[in-house]
């Protein structure tokens, strides 16, 4: 590889517990990747609530540029896909503080209100986004009846707060923003109906693309990608046909492409999900995904490393289940007491808890191909997984025996692949 006459380019993947800084080449009609900077996030405590330090997170995403600059002259485009629904406020350019996360519970009680005004089987009907009591419109909700949009001229999801604070330029990116439950899925833009009905601000203007260039930072130029993460890791998954996928990691999304939404009473009551793709529609489903694991390994057993962890759990024998999407496992105060109680205290030894909640993925994927099934009137015989989630040999066995799949587990970055692909098509 001549590092000096190849043109290279940078995916910042930030998930909700980690960010890292990829770089890719095209290499014998291949991608090629090489990662050069992680970083930890994670939600903080403050005032009794959950928040982002955008901040530290924006620190990071510099750092990162210039170790990636450092091993890789050359660098063409930048890119930047995180998390959806959880967004910055901005009054001119100013920053409207804290920056809420999605786990935070300040949407409980206002999701009543906005019912009374926007039954949900009419948003479904306009959006088709799946009910999730952190999605956007119920936030920003909670934002105008504490008067926290008084005055505000603009609304950046994290990505595009990112990318605005690296290359001056505010963008509004179109897969991200099907993760709000604003956006009319007939027209692919901001529902003004929805806005208006709920007296937001007018601060949801026409959505662009991925492969948008917006500007520069240091001599590079960002691009938009499909900067809600699933959508790229969508993009990047190497399938041949089309066939459903598991994205695995803290989320675990299960879905597959279609040509359009999918906005019935079925589609509603089984809560799937019409996510916007890169020239298709994803219809999928949030299952509560790695948070479970992790967070019962922070409280029972931090120093037992991945494969201890599968190890008790292969070698546990119980049988007990959870309903892994149940709003108890969403942000408890302890995970173990959430499992303890959904169990009737079945769990026993540090095996069953992570037995537990592996076989309960597992039955949650089944359930949600089934439906998924039902609903899209195709059967498939392919379930493909990726993500950090992919490596779960133990998680992929039960998901196979679950589901009747053949599962095709690939442990790459195919968010960080589907971002680089992005730009580099972008680039032609």
């Amino acid at each position: 590889m001549d590092k000096y006459n190849m043109n290279f380019y940078l995916a910042i993947d930030i998930g909700a517990s980690s960010g890292r800084h990829i770089v890719g080449w095209r290499e014998d009609g291949k991608i090629k990747t090489k990662e050069v900077y992680r970083f930890p996030n994670g939600v903080q405590e403050r005032n009794g609530h959950l928040v982002w330090d955008v901040d530290n997170l924006l620190a990071h995403v510099q750092a990162g540029i210039t170790a990636a600059k450092a091993g890789f002259p050359g660098i063409v485009s930048l890119s930047i896909d995180t998390w959806g629904v959880d967004y910055v406020l901005l009054r001119g350019d100013e920053e409207v503080r804290p920056v809420y996360a999605y786990r935070d519970g300040r949407t409980e009680a206002v999701i009543p209100k906005v019912h009374e005004i926007l039954p949900f089987s009419e948003l479904y009907a306009k959006t088709g986004c799946q009910f999730q009591p952190f999605n956007s419109v119920y936030q920003l909700y909670a934002d105008k009846l504490t008067g926290r949009l008084d005055g505000v001229t603009d609304f950046l999801m994290i990505p595009e707060y990112l990318l605005w604070k690296l290359c001056g330029v505010k963008s509004k990116e179109y897969t991200n923003a099907t993760t709000t439950g604003m956006v009319s899925a007939e027209t692919g833009e901001f529902d003004p109906e929805i806005i208006s009905a709920l007296g937001l601000p007018q601060i949801f203007p026409r959505l662009q693309r991925p492969g948008t260039v917006l500007g520069e930072y240091d001599g590079i130029k960002c691009v938009l990608c499909a900067t809600h993460d699933t959508a790229s890791a969508v993009e990047g998954i190497p399938m041949v046909g089309n066939s459903p996928y598991i994205s695995s990691g803290t989320w675990s999304l299960l879905g597959v492409k279609t040509p359009k939404p999918i906005t019935n009473a079925a589609s509603r009551a089984a809560n799937y999900s019409n996510e916007g793709g890169v020239g298709y529609n994803r219809y999928q489903k949030n299952i509560m995904g790695m948070w479970l694991v992790n967070e019962l390994q922070k409280e029972l057993c931090m120093g037992l490393g991945y494969a201890g962890i599968v190890n008790g759990a292969r070698e546990s024998v119980c049988d007990a289940l959870i309903d892994a999407n149940a709003p108890e496992f969403l942000s408890p105060k302890s995970m173990k007491a959430a499992f303890d109680a959904a169990t009737d205290g079945q769990l026993v030894g540090i095996g069953d808890y992570f037995r537990c909640a592996y076989r309960s993925l597992a039955e949650s994927y089944a359930k949600a191909l089934a439906e998924l099934e039902a609903n899209t009137g195709k059967q498939y015989d392919k379930l493909y997984i990726v993500g950090g989630g992919a490596k779960n040999e133990f998680l992929n066995h039960l998901t196979a025996k679950a589901t009747g799949k053949q599962v095709i587990a690939l442990p790459i970055e195919a968010t960080a692949l589907g971002n680089l692909k992005i730009q580099m098509e972008a680039d032609q």
